[in-house]
């Protein structure tokens, strides 16, 4: 059994201070008020513990991006933990058939295999071929396809892939997609909406020029999910609500937000929160390969070279490429720039993410809940992070 005492327990209600937390196997197994000395507890005096953060929107991290040779999703699996994070949704931009079929089987492989001292690989989210090209941001315009002809499965032109290709891929992973992000207006996206549902993946709004109507229209065709909210979709408007507007009126929609100060102003964050509470609000990175690494480190998005900028990572034509944040980082400004609580906090980072994604007694600290949990140190840093109540990480090893 393991004790972590002395700390303060961020709880999904409230914060126990001092509190002590018992480990058995992969389960929390006692949360009690009071600190507990003796040769059996880790004392964690000023420190607080919280729920392992799930990040549902993550591409890469230190140099490693989903799509490149090898086994990169076992490499982000093993580097997540220094960040808090004790499950992720390894994701792609909109890639060739052949990459998306290597990097499904890679999660399959990390998922039916999961190495120790790793972060858990969730099914994987697909910022898929299927979003408005205007609205593409650093997606290859090459790879975007029509839903309607994908669902048609007419052949491609010019030797090209189709986007029937694309869909076939996705049903042969089958469990191992969990989210894809698609525009509801292009031709035949409702359609696909209900085609992706039907076959149990969970699907987001985003890249995207839909109107307020059309958001509404694909909510109700089964979508329940939007992509990195503000970004990549027209901007909120008093006569125009467009998408953002669908989103934050409806409460079937969970919404991801990049909580790097920088992709959505820090205002705006409190806001998103306040219209549609933190139990709908999903904190994530957006984090690319140059995430955990200098400004001006250069790596790969998707077989494209990107940059660290100073707030968030580009194209080298300047093009907004995603994000360098990492979990731990997203948890701090949602405390220190947004000044959400760290109930609050815990919960857009943890407890949506997990209860979203159907993760059974994940997200919490509780009693009989799942041992992934972290510690952080009074400036809100990484100092322990456990998965299945196994420590994973610790910043003194």
């Amino acid at each position: 059994m393991i004790v972590l005492s002395g700390a303060a327990l961020v709880l999904p209600d409230r914060i126990l201070t001092p509190g002590t937390l018992a480990i058995d196997g992969d389960r929390i197994v006692d949360v009690r008020p009071g600190a507990q000395s003796g040769s059996h507890a880790f004392t964690f005096d000023h420190h607080y513990i919280v729920p392992g953060f799930v990040d549902v929107h993550v591409h890469g991290v230190e140099g490693v991006d989903t799509l490149d040779d090898g086994h990169p999703v076992a490499a982000m699996a093993a580097r997540l933990p220094r960040y808090g994070v004790t499950a992720f949704c390894p994701t792609t931009v909109a890639c060739e058939p052949n990459a998306l079929a290597r990097v499904l089987q890679e999660v399959r492989l990390a998922r039916n295999a999961p190495r120790s001292r790793s972060a858990r690989v969730l099914p994987a989210h697909l910022e898929s071929n299927f979003i408005n090209p205007e609205f593409r941001g650093a997606q290859p315009m090459t790879c975007l396809r029509s839903p309607r002809a994908a669902l048609a499965t007419m052949p491609p032109a010019g030797g090209m892939f189709s986007g029937a290709d694309v869909l076939a891929e996705i049903e042969r992973a089958g469990t191992d997609v969990g989210i894809v992000t698609l525009a509801p207006e292009l031709d035949g996206g409702h359609d696909l909406i209900r085609w992706l549902a039907a076959h149990g993946v969970r699907v987001s709004l985003g890249h995207s020029g839909a109107t307020f109507e059309e958001g509404l229209e694909a909510i109700a065709a089964g979508a329940r999910h939007a992509t990195h909210l503000f970004n990549r979709m027209p901007p909120l408007g008093h006569r125009a609500p467009g998408l953002v507007g669908a989103v934050l009126e409806s409460d079937e929609i969970a919404a991801e937000l990049i909580c790097d100060g920088y992709h959505v102003h820090p205002a705006l964050v409190r806001a998103a929160v306040a219209v549609k509470g933190p139990s709908r609000i999903i904190a994530i990175t957006d984090g690319t390969a140059v995430s955990g690494l200098p400004a001006g480190a250069r790596a790969m998005l998707g077989g494209q070279t990107i940059t660290a900028g100073e707030s968030a990572a580009l194209l080298d034509d300047g093009t907004l490429a995603g994000s360098a944040l990492t979990m731990d980082r997203a948890f701090q400004k949602l405390v220190g720039t947004m000044k959400l609580s760290l109930v609050d906090a815990a919960t857009l980072c943890s407890t949506t993410p997990a209860r979203e994604l159907g993760l059974a007694g994940h997200g919490n600290l509780a009693r009989d809940a799942i041992a992934d949990l972290v510690v952080l140190d009074q400036s809100l840093s990484v100092v322990q992070t456990y998965v299945a109540g196994q420590l994973v990480y610790s910043r003194t090893a």
